[in-house]
């Protein structure tokens, strides 16, 4: 059986991402060489802005209206001139829209940075250019390059899941950036995948379970273990309640745990394990620890296995998956792998893949069984 479900819309999904992709590099291909060096040498001076503006909350203070820059200045507590010259950088950028002199509002970018928007990534933003991530990259990658060493540690002392673990602050704001992965990708992972072959999804290093309830509203028969850290754990029926049903929140419960320690156990072969961009934050060694105590928890049920991850091609890989690649050697020990690099941890660890589902997003779906 195949798990692929709405293959044409995938198919026409992946055709319109690759034309995309093409007409992004008709600029980088005209632009002069030299302007185009420094065009990427000073990218970081609009992704400061854009922290700003969102730190500042600046789309929430406009909401739906139209303001000055000096009413703008007056509610986020700045000085007029400032955010004028933000705000004019921002919406030169497309980001903000001004529509006369000194007078700006939200366009259709700035409104996915409104606290009231439902797929807002404005703690993802915030996230990556918070202190704890930008310190990496502006004061340790040289070194990290150098070395091998994870820029994150050389700056921050710390590997980067224990400095979540003893930072209370920042373990939120990135638990907050992953819960808002599903405004970037789509509920594709819950569209465009077979669910409905299962009965239970046991959501490993699932956070708060957002992945877990969109597709439970997929599918009414299906419920859901999510099984993270114990201050996520603790939280995430809080969190919830009140913001979806009681009916929905009957259907996920909730475990803490270690991953590389332990994993709930497979009752049938109508559970099916869920990590979704879990695996890349680790090294080989403990990706193959977390897939063999997953394959040991599956006790010859025929339960499955649902990775989703991307997939780096083997030659020229696109700008997504090498950045995101870059972002994961900066701060952990993991990578964004290939698929050679996926099944021979597959194959490792006493596992095949059955099926590689594709998805409307950048990640793909691999589906995975216990050798016979």
């Amino acid at each position: 059986m195949t798990f692929q479900k709405n293959s044409a819309s995938v198919y026409l999904f992946t055709i319109l991402v690759k034309f995309a992709v093409w007409l992004q590099a008709i600029p980088h291909k005209i632009t002069p060489p030299p302007l185009r060096l420094l065009q990427i040498g000073s990218a970081f001076w609009q992704s400061r802005a854009l922290f700003v503006a969102t730190y500042l909350n600046i789309a929430k203070h406009l909401g739906d209206e139209t303001l000055t820059a000096e009413a703008i200045a007056e509610q986020v507590l700045a000085k007029p001139d400032a955010i004028y010259r933000l705000l004019r950088m921002l919406a030169a950028m497309g980001i903000f829209e001004e529509v006369s002199s000194h007078v700006f509002k939200n366009n259709a970018l700035s409104a996915y940075l409104r606290d009231d928007h439902p797929k807002n990534v404005k703690a993802m933003i915030l996230m990556h250019n918070s202190m704890e991530m930008s310190k990496p990259w502006y004061e340790q990658l040289e070194l990290g390059i150098q070395s091998g060493e994870v820029p994150f540690r050389l700056s921050h002392g710390e590997e980067f899941y224990d400095y979540l673990d003893n930072h209370a602050e920042f373990d939120a704001l990135f638990s907050y950036a992953m819960d808002s992965v599903e405004a970037l990708t789509g509920n594709s992972f819950a569209t465009d995948f077979n669910w409905g072959a299962f009965n239970r999804i046991i959501d490993v290093g699932g956070s708060k379970g957002s992945k877990s309830l969109a597709i439970l509203k997929q599918y009414p028969h299906l419920a859901a273990l999510v099984f993270d850290r114990e201050q996520v754990t603790n939280t995430a029926p809080s969190y919830w309640a009140g913001k979806e049903s009681s009916e929905l929140l009957s259907r996920i419960t909730y475990q803490a745990g270690n991953l590389l320690e332990s994993i709930p156990t497979a009752k049938d072969d109508k559970d099916i394990y869920l990590l979704s961009a879990v695996l890349h934050g680790f090294d080989d060694t403990s990706c193959l620890k977390v897939l063999r105590k997953i394959a040991a928890a599956m006790t010859d049920t025929g339960a499955r296995i649902a990775l989703m991850e991307l997939v780096v091609p083997e030659l020229k890989a696109d700008i997504s998956s090498a950045t995101f690649d870059m972002q994961m050697f900066m701060a952990t020990r993991g990578k964004e792998r290939t698929l050679a690099e996926w099944t021979n941890l597959f194959d490792q660890a006493g596992l095949v893949l059955e099926e590689q589902v594709h998805l409307k997003s950048i990640g793909k779906i691999l589906v995975l069984q216990q050798k016979s």
